[in-house]
């Protein structure tokens, strides 16, 4: 890996100097001078857009692909099993706890839930009421 990038460095650093830079001999781009001018440079850009924007899409979309591939990997090889294993020390301290205390806990609902059940008449009693009072 390190060979690599050295050579990749050399690469960058040697090659802009082999090459040599041809004078360009057409002028800069002029802006248009009439309007119908102005239309058929606007047209052909926006012939141009539609494939630009598209080839640009694919590009990042491929680009954020790799990167969701990489975290995904990453996830499952360091952060999943470490979670894991922080989930199963805390299934071990508490679930032992959960066990002996599941039979009053379930006692204690189902006496919350029949007082529920003989309220909820007298809460909707006195919502009506309260409405009625509300209208008059």
């Amino acid at each position: 890996m390190k060979k690599t990038i050295t050579i990749l460095i050399l690469f960058g650093l040697l090659l802009p100097s082999f090459y040599s830079v041809q004078a360009v001999s057409q002028s800069s781009p002029q802006p248009p001078e009439t309007l119908k001018e102005a239309e058929i440079v606007g047209g052909n850009i926006l012939k141009l857009l539609p494939e630009t924007l598209k080839g640009i899409w694919q590009e990042a979309l491929g680009i954020w692909q790799a990167i969701g591939k990489r975290a995904k990997n990453f996830s499952d090889s360091y952060i999943s099993p470490w979670f894991q294993n922080i989930w199963r020390k805390i299934q071990s301290s508490f679930g032992k706890e959960i066990e002996q205390r599941k039979p009053v806990i379930e006692e204690e609902f189902k006496k919350e839930k029949g007082e529920m059940k003989a309220d909820i008449p007298k809460v909707g009693k006195s919502l009506r009421e309260r409405f009625k009072e509300l209208i008059k």
